[in-house]
């Protein structure tokens, strides 16, 4: 018989799963899979995380520990070409442009530094907290932080250097 309580958390919980799950790896599949991954090992230990504590800190631990995990690394991921086009002028999807760069600047970030930089912007966690959810120093991920937003800038720069549909002309 199903732990109903287990439902009623994925219900509740899934929402704000999904846009961590997909801050964390930029794509909407691989999300999914690590919204998955995360559900089955939360699933197992649901009798004890449900007793001792917070079911939503367990989940999203269990997701930034999975996202980082070594397998994930190995795991071939399908390579993305950029569609090279001159737009003409203003553009009303102007937006959705920036996000799409912006996420394909941070998917060209290494793992920590994005997970710091997700950490820290989406999550609004402190260096602390971020430090012990990452078993790193307070150091450290002021390091990763500074190394991953200066790779922001110089890909974001680098765009509207190159010509991209927000390029000053």
């Amino acid at each position: 018989m199903p732990d109903h309580s287990f439902d009623d958390f994925v219900h509740a919980a899934l929402p704000a799963l999904s846009r961590y799950a997909h801050a964390l790896t930029g794509e909407r599949a691989a999300g999914e899979d690590l919204i998955q991954d995360t559900l089955v090992k939360v699933a197992g230990a649901w009798r004890r995380v449900h007793r001792d504590g917070s079911p939503l800190a367990y989940a999203r631990t269990t997701m930034l520990n999975t996202y980082l995990s070594a397998w994930r690394i190995r795991r071939r991921r399908p390579v993305s070409v950029p569609l090279e086009v001159d737009w003409p002028g203003p553009d009303a999807y102007g937006p959705v442009d920036v996000r799409d760069q912006l996420r394909r600047a941070l998917d060209a970030l290494p793992r920590a530094q994005r997970a710091v930089v997700v950490l820290g912007f989406l999550d609004e966690l402190s260096d602390e907290e971020i430090a012990a959810m990452l078993d790193r120093r307070p150091a450290t991920v002021r390091s990763l932080r500074h190394r991953g937003l200066a790779a922001l800038r110089r890909q974001l720069d680098g765009d509207q250097v190159e010509g991209g549909p927000y390029a000053r002309r």
